[in-house]
């Protein structure tokens, strides 16, 4: 049975399971009612943080256009064009025993393509969700569904997993940014064109 968090909420992850190596971060989400006339293309990535909460190097930034870390700890499966069907619309697997020894944190953020242009934001999405799943198993183990919060934001910080005293444990953030991409990027020290 999946514990079920609320925004702020951080749970551990290996203290009580110190097997727990593999995992698969599954996003999820639909769309509203909307007729833009472009579909809405969201986007999931994953930012290898160190202890400044800055990634080391443009390739701590894993998304649908690198999808893969050097270390083979992160591994994005691809973009999904559409968010439509059920289930997961986006994953990546995380192995924690190869996360880097620099690497404090791994932030797992949603986005929207070209929101600016299509005019499109998180206000017009529901049902978002981040699950963990223990890919040995197949058991979902934590779920963090983010609830209709967001109006004008068109990126969202979904969740971390963070090491804690020789932990690895998971904060359920949920917190919206205007800019996109880009603004994360920045803040992250991502080196943008």
């Amino acid at each position: 049975m999946a514990i079920s968090l609320q925004k702020g909420q951080k749970i551990d992850l290996t203290k009580g399971n110190p097997s727990l190596t593999k995992i698969m971060v599954g996003l999820g989400w639909d769309v509203n009612q909307y007729d833009g006339g472009a579909d809405f293309d969201l986007d999931a990535a994953a930012f290898l943080l160190d202890a400044n909460g800055k990634v080391p190097s443009d390739g701590e930034f894993i998304f649908y256009g690198q999808l893969e870390h050097s270390s083979k700890s992160v591994i994005h499966q691809g973009d999904n064009l559409t968010g439509e069907g059920e289930g997961d619309d986006e994953q990546i697997f995380v192995d924690l025993s190869l996360v880097p020894d620099n690497i404090d944190k791994i932030a797992f953020t949603v986005t929207i393509y070209d929101a600016d242009v299509r005019r499109q934001n998180f206000g017009q999405v529901q049902n978002a969700f981040i699950r963990i799943v223990d890919e040995s198993t197949n058991q979902e183990l934590i779920r963090f569904d983010l609830g209709e919060d967001f109006s004008i934001e068109t990126a969202v910080v979904v969740g971390e997993l963070y090491r804690h005293q020789g932990n690895w444990k998971f904060n359920a953030v949920g917190s919206g940014y205007a800019g996109g991409l880009r603004a994360l990027c920045l803040s992250y020290g991502v080196n943008v064109q």
